[in-house]
């Protein structure tokens, strides 16, 4: 069910009507989604629409949503589907975008007032001849107390992709930030799996081999860290499904910068087999899965520190 307000559009170079899509993937989350709603009420820069896709939630998500489209301040978009899981969710925002710039906020965060303001100006210092190479801009984030999560960026601003900035840059932490949505389109997450956690780093890397992204030391997210999260505990196989794909991929895909980051890539064979066994994979098969000669070496070296942590996760010791 689509339940969308009237609203009057601005044409944006002839194929947006928005800047900025702000994009919430929710599921139950009706008592933390007013920080979102709050966050965009106060911007500076009134060029966007919101978003929703809505993953099948059942407490009262739809009824608030309708309490504030009525309330008409900015244009809302609310969109219903069963519970399939958030990558399907953001391939359906990103498909249904009306903004050039497609910004994903998390349905327990918020931002500062001027976060789309500050991110369209740094867009905007990217030279015209560059902007074709450039995908997107991405920013630090703050928890509710006003604390910087992770680290800085090594230059403000730092011109790279996501590879680089995690391996050579070693950046840590919560960050954000938005992509241009055509790019998203071109690279949309694998719904051959639904209802499990995918995580966004397989979409990331991808872009990251043909696009840059202008990191910038601002904190413009409010990244809320709640006391009690909802990811932990219970079965430590929920999420392995999303975890070793993306550790797989690693030691496919993202091989040739062991070199400069070697401590991420042993992490990523010891939680590649790790999830394995929670998922029941055997020893061969998590073998033949493996496509290049380092990372099958990696996989066996480690493959005890797998054992042993999938052991320490049953007994509920180890967590993630």
């Amino acid at each position: 069910m689509n339940i969308q307000q009237p609203e009057q559009r601005l044409i944006f170079n002839g194929t947006y009507s928005y800047v900025f899509t702000v994009f919430t993937a929710t599921y139950n989350r009706g008592h933390t989604l007013h920080r979102v709603y709050e966050s965009l009420k106060t911007q500076t820069y009134c060029n966007f629409e919101w978003l929703i896709v809505d993953d099948g939630s059942t407490d009262k998500t739809r009824e608030l949503i309708r309490l504030w489209q009525q309330e008409n301040l900015f244009p809302i978009r609310y969109i219903y589907q069963e519970n399939r899981g958030k990558h399907t969710a953001f391939n359906l925002g990103v498909k249904e975008a009306q903004g050039r710039f497609f910004l994903n906020l998390d349905s327990d965060d918020g931002c500062v007032p001027e976060a789309l303001e500050r991110f369209k100006h740094y867009w905007d210092t990217i030279s015209e001849e560059q902007k074709d190479n450039f995908s997107a801009v991405t920013c630090l984030c703050k928890d509710q107390h006003g604390k910087i999560v992770g680290n800085y960026f090594p230059f403000n601003p730092t011109d790279s992709n996501s590879l680089e900035i995690r391996y050579r840059y070693k950046a840590v932490g919560e960050k954000w930030g938005f992509h241009r949505t055509d790019v998203l389109r071109i690279f949309p997450f694998s719904e051959a799996i639904t209802q499990t956690c995918i995580p966004e780093s397989l979409v990331w890397n991808k872009i990251a081999k043909k696009y840059q992204t202008r990191y910038v030391n601002e904190a413009l997210r409010i990244y809320w860290i709640e006391e009690l999260s909802l990811a932990s505990g219970g079965n430590p196989s929920r999420n392995s499904i999303g975890r070793r794909i993306a550790h797989l991929t690693v030691l496919n895909e993202e091989i040739d910068w062991l070199p400069v980051a070697p401590i991420k890539f042993f992490r990523s064979a010891i939680n590649y087999s790790r999830n394995c066994f929670h998922l029941g994979i055997n020893m061969n098969d998590q073998f033949k899965a493996i496509d290049t000669a380092v990372g099958k070496s990696l996989w066996l070296i480690t493959l005890p520190g797998g054992y042993l942590a999938y052991l320490l996760g049953m007994l509920g010791i180890l967590k993630g």
